[in-house]
């Protein structure tokens, strides 16, 4: 497998990034261990995951995702072998149970966090530490539109980097990311980081699949390219609608239909489920699975500096490692671009 260095701190991960939010809701302990198992053998050194994970969050498994990455580590011995990188939540009402939703990214959150993560993982150091939503006003998971009526108190950017540069210093996190970001922060974060001597952010975890592109055209590319910001391309299959699973079957089991259809309303549109009928046909008429298609669509785009998998067995988890050793004609390409032109980010 593949290793890339992630930002200019030399953090070498692989190509592709084991997502974990299943541990723990769709999971057991052992399924999470033998898929953790599976993807060393497999070459993948970079496990992703939070401390509000699993998904649905809830106060009932909320850190059951790291407690198992850690019973593991602790197991098999082989922390030295991975890229382990946690995020702290953002804000949230809803999700009272994480510092009675007001986590904002400031000294005292930062700090609880870190600590909590570092105790359910059962290790010294955290490798990668993202802020998983910004604690300001942004539109994030689904909401396409800013508006400023919605401004509110924040943490300036600043002040968090400077909670995040001790923690490095003390040797509890390594390097830092941002999560659901958009251009605006991107720079900001650098920014702050180049006028006050505080850490740069080396990675942002922004949503990517065949039906949202949205990197591609909001700047977010330009800018982290020239800014060596690398990407960690999150919900390639897009909970699972680019299988076509749910088109086949609309009762198939899995997260859109484990889980209430109203949570994440940008998998199940009308567009986005037509854009997928439209590249499943795609992937058949060129003799591949509509997932082999979409995630050799993530893992073959210049920008994406790390692919975020994730399954809920250790046969769907080699499939969707197998996609990696797939080409894309440019006849192909242009005909998913061909497809995005008539149905352009329904996912997003």
């Amino acid at each position: 497998m593949e290793k890339i260095k992630l930002g200019s701190g030399g953090l070498a991960v692989s190509k592709i990034c084991l997502g974990t939010m299943t541990f723990g809701e769709q999971n057991s302990e052992a399924e999470a261990h033998s898929q953790l198992d599976y993807a060393l053998e497999r070459g993948i050194n970079f496990i992703d995951t939070a401390e509000m994970y699993p998904v649905m969050a809830s106060a009932q498994t909320q850190g059951s995702t790291e407690r198992y990455i850690g019973s593991w580590l602790k197991k098999s011995g082989k922390r030295g072998e991975v890229v382990l990188a946690s995020k702290i939540a953002g804000p949230n009402a809803r999700m009272h149970w994480i510092r009675n939703g007001k986590s904002d990214h400031d000294a005292v959150n930062i700090r609880a966090a870190v600590e909590d993560s570092l105790r359910r993982l059962q290790t010294g150091h955290i490798d990668l530490y993202q802020l998983h939503w910004p604690s300001r006003n942004l539109p994030i998971f689904g909401a396409s539109v800013y508006q400023p009526q919605r401004e509110h108190d924040c943490v300036a950017i600043e002040d968090t980097l400077a909670v995040l540069g001790k923690l490095i210093d003390e040797g509890k996190i390594g390097h830092i990311g941002v999560s659901n970001e958009s251009s605006w922060g991107v720079c900001e974060y650098i920014k702050q980081a180049e006028m006050k001597g505080l850490p740069r952010i080396a990675s942002i975890q922004n949503l990517y699949n065949l039906t949202a592109r949205h990197f591609e055209t909001s700047l977010l590319d330009e800018t982290c390219h020239r800014e060596n910001v690398g990407l960690l391309a999150y919900s390639p299959l897009a909970f699972g609608q680019l299988t076509a699973k749910y088109i086949d079957d609309p009762q198939a089991r899995g997260r859109l239909t484990i889980f209430p259809a109203g949570w994440s309303p940008r998998y199940i549109r009308p567009a986005t489920v037509e854009a997928a009928r439209q590249y499943a046909a795609l992937a058949r008429e060129h003799g591949l699975t509509p997932a082999q298609l979409a995630l050799a669509w993530c893992y073959t785009r210049w920008f994406v500096a790390s692919t975020i998998i994730g399954a809920t067995s250790v046969d769907q988890l080699r499939q969707n490692i197998d996609a990696h050793q797939i080409t894309l004609s440019p006849e192909l390409v242009a005909a998913v671009d061909a497809i995005h032109a008539r149905v352009p980010n329904p996912g997003h």
